[in-house]
């Protein structure tokens, strides 16, 4: 009994420690749960590993909760007036599970979201590089299982998600048209005088007089 009290104490103690930010004389950076050098100092910031990028709203999660966050990050794809993308992000934060969201909009969404899943029906999902196409409760839960996500949530009160954000940038606005150069005005002259002695319409022969 005392053994396996002092794991559960030992357990809730890591999930509630800081990550430590270390640079080595060669100027590298390293992360661990435990200072290794008189330089360490707890990061505030998102880490990413080799297995993923890390979310910088993963910070917020205790610590087994963020590092299973960073190694297989969940991200959900949805559309406007999908029911199934509705229910998909309410399991997922039924659950507890941090993730991302990408919006399908236009068709430079559509066409992304393509070449990503190799189709375009929504939900749309990622689990590390596992796709899951459509929403399933079942089978999406046996995914986030074995990608060591808890099964009851362990989101901190004050954690905040990521906003929805497109899957592709917008392009910027044209810029007004460039206006082709204008032509210059016709230059007005007026006729040069004849030379004297020059034949003109009124004296053809060119007489002086």
């Amino acid at each position: 009994m005392l053994v396996a009290a002092f794991a559960a104490l030992a357990g809730g103690v890591s999930q509630a420690q800081n990550l430590y930010r270390s640079v080595g004389p060669d100027g590298r950076v390293t992360y661990s749960d435990r200072a290794i050098s008189p330089n360490a100092k707890p990061s505030a910031e998102a880490v990413s590993n080799a297995d993923g990028p890390a979310s910088t709203a993963n910070v917020q999660l205790p610590y087994d909760l963020r590092q299973t966050a960073n190694r297989y990050p969940v991200t959900i794809y949805t559309g406007k007036d999908c029911g199934p993308c509705d229910e998909a992000r309410s399991h997922l934060q039924n659950r507890g599970i941090p993730f991302n969201e990408r919006t399908i909009d236009t068709s430079s969404d559509v066409a992304a979201l393509r070449k990503l899943s190799g189709q375009d029906n929504l939900p749309f999902a990622t689990i590390g590089n596992q796709h899951l196409k459509g929403f399933g409760a079942d089978s999406w839960d046996q995914y986030l299982s074995a990608a060591g996500y808890p099964k009851q949530p362990q989101l901190p009160k004050n954690y905040k998600a990521p906003a929805a954000k497109p899957l592709t940038v917008p392009a910027p606005a044209a810029t007004d048209a460039v206006k082709p150069a204008e032509r210059p005005a016709a230059r007005i002259t007026a006729p040069a005088a004849p030379a004297p002695g020059a034949p003109t319409p009124d004296n053809p022969a060119g007489l002086r007089f």
